[in-house]
């Protein structure tokens, strides 16, 4: 049976999960390509019905998603909701001019249904672009929207009443509707590529339903654009659609509520915020646990935090996959949870440790790693924990192994470089010229060199930011 909490499927059950979402994603667009070749003789007035109803559903939850983005500021949502709106328009104009209900046979009926899943992936695809994160972008994406809908549904209207200027483009697997096709799958490729690296950061339900979504929406270009409406898998794919946008949309306008939104679509989450936020990205258990460190010794957690944060930042610079980013802003959070069985009049004496202090302090890496086993953490994070204070020459303990895997390599020169520009009761914190220092001249011996000069890297980088600000 799958566990999870606010974080996230834990990792022994998500390999299933993750497979049985790709099969739910797979399953129906297959169906509706390679086994239904049957024809249908539905009415017009059951295709006016059904597309205008969906339609105009589909709208006002665009709109009512657009006005919860813009009233938190969140230009990502405002996007997403612009994207379904105009969806919904051109999907409402595609009802309406059904042959036979209330126009005869037209062009814009083929038009707009072409039409509807590549614009909406082009909108979509657009919640990537930097000035997407800005809540500045609110106000502009407002009036997009409010003009799109408007010139969609006017320009639908003209062609309604003059439909000789709208020729029946494109024919179902002609050129030009082979080329919109490809196009289509190409923004929804893009997106749904995104969304699965959300996916394996967070591990979460909500984001695996989005690219289930994705790849539904894109399944549906295919009847939309090869198939006639005589075709069963024609009015599949509408059915498709609709579930698309539903699964795409509702993780979406749930993210508005949360703190701390995953924004899938973007597939832009970082490592800090999932360290930053760790009970909504890792779950309550890591959460817990950090509250329990801070209880401890404040240092502690202050310390652990920084480690972790500057160890994802360093595993990004490294492309580290985002099942391992993940593991790692666990590992760098709980890398010290240890100390938890430190006496205190150890952890926190207000002097330097004498011999047989030291070697109880160095116990906490075997302590932590057998809590960890306890909880069922996974066996990456527990030796994150374990190896810590492991150096490539052997000269680290509590084993003196010197296989350490890349991301122990990581976190251990981000442990050292945040301790010794620390202040310590027995010594002034280092300057960060004379920490960098230290780990150059240990790199090769003690340390990974590639690890050293990524957080070089990223140091630089986070100055230039902050005097930037």
């Amino acid at each position: 049976m799958w566990s999870a909490d606010k974080g996230g499927v834990r990792r022994d059950n998500f390999r299933g999960l993750l497979v049985a979402g790709g099969a739910i994603a797979i399953l129906p667009p297959a169906l509706i390509h390679f086994i239904t070749r049957d024809q249908v003789q539905l009415s017009s007035e059951t295709h006016f019905w059904s597309v205008v109803l969906s339609s105009l559903l589909a709208c006002a939850a665009g709109v009512a998603l657009s006005y919860g983005g813009a009233r938190r500021g969140d230009a990502r949502a405002v996007l997403v909701g612009t994207a379904f709106t105009v969806m919904a328009s051109l999907l409402l104009v595609h009802g309406f001019a059904s042959p036979g209900f209330l126009v005869e046979m037209n062009g814009v009926v083929s038009l707009t249904g072409a039409a509807t899943l590549p614009v909406g992936g082009v909108i979509l695809a657009l919640s990537a672009h930097p000035f997407a994160r800005s809540r500045r972008a609110v106000v502009p994406l407002l009036w997009l929207q409010a003009g799109l809908m408007v010139g969609v549904i006017a320009l639908g209207l003209v062609a309604l009443w003059l439909p000789e200027l709208v020729p029946s483009v494109p024919e179902p697997a002609s050129l030009a509707a082979i080329l919109t096709l490809v196009a289509g799958l190409a923004f929804y490729g893009l997106l749904a590529l995104r969304a699965l690296h959300t996916v394996l950061l967070t591990r979460r339900l909500a984001d695996l339903g989005v690219f289930v979504g994705l790849v539904w929406l894109a399944g549906a270009l295919v009847p939309a654009l090869t198939q006639s409406y005589l075709d069963l898998a024609w009015w599949l794919g509408h059915g498709l659609e609709v579930a698309g946008v539903l699964l795409v949309g509702a993780p979406v306008a749930a993210d508005l509520f949360r703190s701390s939104p995953s924004r899938p679509l973007a597939g832009d989450l970082r490592g800090k915020e999932i360290v930053s936020s760790e009970e909504a990205f890792l779950g309550s258990q890591v959460g817990g646990l950090v509250r329990l460190l801070a209880e401890k010794d404040e240092y502690t957690e202050g310390h652990t935090r920084r480690v972790a944060l500057l160890a994802v930042e360093v595993g990004e610079e490294l492309a580290l996959p985002p099942a391992r980013l993940r593991e790692l802003a666990t590992g760098g959070l709980l890398h010290d949870i240890g100390k938890l069985s430190v006496p205190d009049e150890v952890l926190k004496k207000p002097a330097a440790l004498d011999e047989h202090e030291y070697a109880l302090v160095q116990k906490h890496p075997v302590w932590g790693d057998a809590l960890l086993g306890r909880l069922g953490f996974s066996q990456r994070v527990r030796t994150l924990v374990r190896d810590h204070h492991e150096r490539l020459d052997g000269g680290g303990y509590p084993h003196g192994a010197t296989a350490l895997s890349l991301e122990t390599r990581v976190l251990t020169v981000c442990d050292v470089y945040d301790a010794l520009r620390s202040d310590r009761v027995y010594r002034d914190a280092w300057t960060h010229e004379r920490a960098i220092g230290l780990l150059r001249e240990e790199a090769g011996t003690a340390f990974d060199p590639r690890c050293v000069e990524a957080l070089e890297r990223v140091l630089a980088r986070d100055l230039a930011v902050a005097l930037a600000v």
